[in-house]
């Protein structure tokens, strides 16, 4: 097979759709191993993809394959061409297996049939599934056969796009199917007998779908851009647009054809441009393109599949942007010149141009070149950026204390001479005067940054330097003054008029303020100009080291078994100084207090470390606080007694302390104690407020004991008697439980005889005599003057009524009715002795001390 594309087939790999065989790279195509091709005809589909642009292209390759003679010379032996073998009987069934009976009664398997395509549309509304074909064998009159299909949409990827009925043989498509996504599929079917032993050799089955137009062409930009000179002759190529249509390109469906559908703006024809139907080429058709005039013009552009045929094809638009490029036919010229302030370093404007060439072009703008030489190298200049721009230039060190005033003479050009046919000339001349204005300058440290060396711990007030700064305008009478603007540590002043570093406080190498020996502060100097300029400078202090600072011992606490192994304890010490401040360093016990070195010893390892271990040969288990003395190497040296705490405990015999001779050598510090009874203290003092508080509560509740019930009052009130009910005879009352209430624990739990229990009695409790539990009928009127009595005699009643409680009497009674009971008073009872009771009893004096009155 052969296959270009276009780009010297780099890369381009080959595969096929059989297993059976295999392309090389130049395309030739050989079995991949020894087979039988069972048919004349075989069909392969050969696809060529390129890795890097991931293209792919298809192309199918029909075999014929013929027959080998025979060596003794006899006519080659093959099966005669039967009419209509190669095609579908009418009844759509297929046999590709066939046996013929020889002369001398044997069997003999023929060459199979070669299948025709078979040609499914896409798109197809079905009903689903649909039959396609029905596959037999003629051995199926002689044992039961099934029959299956595989390849790539039966049993694999997309699967059961086709199936087939295992009895009957007939073929079935599933569902629509869409030629884009795939245009053929190869199948191979099997038939084999009850057992699956193979009957017939597996038949190859081609499914081609048939392509419909159901796919727009698309363009593959929305929007193209191309441009084209001004004054280009027609049949100028200007750009090419393309659609691409996912249909068969073979066919009718994919053929795309392009037209222009409108141009804007239609000047000075409407039909500038014209497009290739086939290609999409654009081109001019029409002379009088003027950039001056009309810069720019949008096409829309129409694709159309079916060769173009607008009544039947698919359409889609794009729009296509054409430029009218500029061409040198304008030569520049001056215009004006103005003369503005130039500034050391800033862009300053001169002169002003004017071309109509468009800007930006290689035929547009000056090269702006001084004619005369004097001091012509503090300018440079540079293109104008549109037409009517200013040509502008740099001043490189513009001074005014150097030079007050400029001449120059500039001259401006085209990079490219004039067009054909322009009689003018293509360069402008100009003379330029330039005056140099004075303005203030800022001041500025000549020594920035300024780097010192001194050592630490200088006291306040030292005079480190002067750090001035030096104000350029000699020509202003200015004074400058001095401020800080960055002094982290606030260790430094300055002099406001001279400049002079002092330090306002020690300063400390080892502080966090300070970055490798460092110390860094930024102060600003500041003229008195209008406007006002000011200058920063940075001021770098070196910091050398002494020896101010002690060292420290490590570690803080340590552990060590009771008795002496080879269990110790590794010590060092961390000094905040750098050599040679630091070590080696010298550790020794201290003489006081004497166990210390009576108990422990120290041994020397180098210049950093040592170790300390047990001296004696048991040790109690517990806390130790062992002090150690730790010296550096300075001048002079500094030594520090360090505390470090030892945990001593019992250990196995790997040196390790156990987990009880830990908990026992483990301590309580003074700090926890005092929490622990911090704590205690706090409990107590809240249970002796919870004490006080409920005593307080009884106290208030027995207060409230004593207060009458506002119903109660008999002043000025109504007094309600409630509800008689529906009388005695209707009840059966047990007036034990007027004598015995059962229901009220607080009166079982007193001494027998009738008393108040509205209040509690505060003096002895007046005894009455004992009745019986269960009472004669006739009583009730005993226990109800026992009753007052007891209210009347009762020394720990208050001096006002109070509501007598004598209980609920039960469900029953064995008392008879009470409604006979009348008044014992009689209508000329006096009732004057109720106003020597006092003003709680003038109410009841009131109502019956004045009945003949009323």
């Amino acid at each position: 097979v052969k296959f270009n594309n276009c780009a010297g087939n780099k890369g381009v790999r080959y595969e096929t759709n059989s297993l059976d065989f295999k392309v090389r790279a130049d395309g030739t195509l050989y079995a991949a191993h020894h087979l039988q091709v069972p048919s004349k005809q075989l069909i392969l589909v050969v696809t060529a993809w390129d890795p890097q642009t991931l293209g792919r292209w298809e192309a199918m390759v029909r075999f014929l394959v013929a027959e080998k003679s025979q060596h003794n010379g006899h006519k080659p032996k093959g099966r005669k061409a039967l009419p209509g073998e190669l095609v579908q009987q009418q009844s759509d069934t297929l046999l590709p297996w066939r046996q013929h009976q020889s002369a001398n009664g044997l069997r003999r398997q023929k060459r199979d049939w070669v299948i025709p395509p078979i040609n499914v549309p896409e798109n197809s509304r079905g009903p689903f599934p649909q039959q396609l074909v029905r596959i037999r064998s003629d051995k199926d009159k002689e044992i039961h056969i099934r029959y299956s299909i595989t390849g790539v949409g039966a049993d694999q990827p997309p699967m059961e796009v086709f199936n087939i009925d295992p009895v009957s043989g007939r073929m079935y498509v599933t569902r629509p199917m869409d030629r884009e996504e795939r245009a053929s599929y190869h199948l191979r079917a099997h038939a084999v007998d009850m057992n699956g032993n193979k009957v017939e050799n597996p038949i190859d089955l081609y499914i081609y779908v048939i392509d419909m137009n159901d796919n727009r062409p698309e363009f593959i930009n929305q929007v193209y851009n191309g441009s084209v000179d001004e004054g280009s002759k027609p049949g100028t190529y200007v750009m090419t647009v393309t659609a691409n249509d996912a249909d068969d390109g073979t066919t009718a469906n994919g053929m795309v054809r392009y037209r222009i559908v409108t141009q804007t703006p239609q000047s000075p024809s409407q039909n500038m441009f014209t497009i290739n139907s086939e290609t999409g080429d654009i081109v001019t058709v029409a002379a009088g393109l003027d950039r001056e005039k009309v810069q720019q013009y949008i096409v829309i552009v129409q694709a159309t599949d079916m060769e173009g045929n607008l009544n039947y094809g698919l359409s889609n638009t794009a729009t296509a942007i054409i430029t009218v490029t500029d061409v040198n036919d304008n030569p520049p010229e001056f215009t004006t010149s103005t003369v503005k302030q130039p500034q050391k370093g800033v862009m300053t404007s001169v002169v002003i141009t004017q071309d109509l060439t468009r800007a930006g072009s290689r035929d547009w703008g000056g090269m702006g070149l001084p004619i005369t030489t004097c001091t012509h190298s503090h300018f440079s200049f540079s293109q104008p950026k549109g037409p009517r721009e200013k040509i502008q230039h740099f001043a490189a060190a513009v001074d005014y204390e150097m030079n007050r005033a400029f001449m120059l003479t500039v001259m401006v050009s085209n990079q490219a001479p004039l067009a054909s046919g322009i009689q003018m000339s293509f360069q402008s001349t100009a003379g330029v005067t330039i005056s140099v204005t004075d303005v203030n300058e800022a001041p500025y440290f000549p020594t920035n940054h300024k780097l010192i060396r001194l050592e630490e711990g200088v006291p306040t007030g030292t005079v480190l330097t002067t750090f001035s700064a030096v104000d350029p305008d000699r020509f202003m009478q200015q004074a400058v003054r001095y401020s800080k603007l960055s002094d982290p540590a606030n260790w430094l002043n300055i002099n406001a008029t001279n400049g002079q570093i002092t330090t306002a406080a020690v300063l400390d190498r080892e502080s966090d303020y300070i970055k490798n020996n460092v110390y860094e502060a930024t102060f600003l100097a500041a003229d008195n100009g209008i406007p006002p300029a000011s200058g920063t400078g940075t001021l770098q202090i070196y910091l050398i080291d002494i020896n101010d600072n002690a060292p420290e011992l490590l570690p803080k606490e340590a552990q060590i078994c009771e008795k002496p192994n080879l269990n110790v304890i590794n010590i060092t010490a961390a000094d905040a100084d750098i050599d040679p401040n630091v070590g080696p360093f010298v550790f020794e016990l201290p003489s006081v207090p004497s166990a210390v070195r009576k108990n422990w010893t120290i041994t020397r390892l180098n210049g950093d470390y040592a170790q300390l271990s047990l001296r004696i040969m048991y040790l109690e288990a517990g806390v130790y606080d062992v002090p150690i003395i730790v010296t550096d190497s300075g001048n002079p040296p500094l030594y520090n007694t360090s505390v470090i705490k030892v945990k001593v405990c019992p250990c196995d015999e790997n040196g390790d302390c156990t987990t009880i001779g830990a908990v026992a050598a483990a301590g309580l510090g003074t700090g926890a104690i005092i929490a622990i009874l911090i704590c205690i203290i706090i409990l107590l003092t809240m249970v002796l407020l919870f004490v006080v508080w409920m005593k307080r509560r009884e106290k208030e509740r027995h207060t409230k004991q004593l207060l009458i019930d506002p119903e109660d009052d008999v002043r000025d009130n109504i007094l309600k008697y409630d509800e008689e009910g529906g009388g005695e005879e209707d009840q059966d009352y047990d007036l034990s439980q007027l004598q015995q209430p059962e229901t009220m624990d607080h009166v079982l739990n007193k001494t027998p005889g009738v008393r108040r229990v509205d209040e509690r009695p505060i003096g002895a409790e007046p005894q009455y005599p004992i009745r019986p539990v269960i009472p004669h009928p006739g009583d009730i009127g005993d226990f109800i003057n026992e009753g007052l009595r007891a209210a009347d005699n009762d020394p720990t009643a208050p001096p006002y009524d109070s509501l007598l409680v004598f209980d609920y009497e039960g469900s029953g009674s064995t008392a008879g009715s009470v409604s006979s009971l009348n008044s014992s008073s009689s209508g000329d009872q006096d009732y004057d002795y109720l106003n020597d009771w006092g003003p709680r009893f003038k109410k009841l004096a009131d109502m019956y001390g004045g009945g003949e009155e009323d």
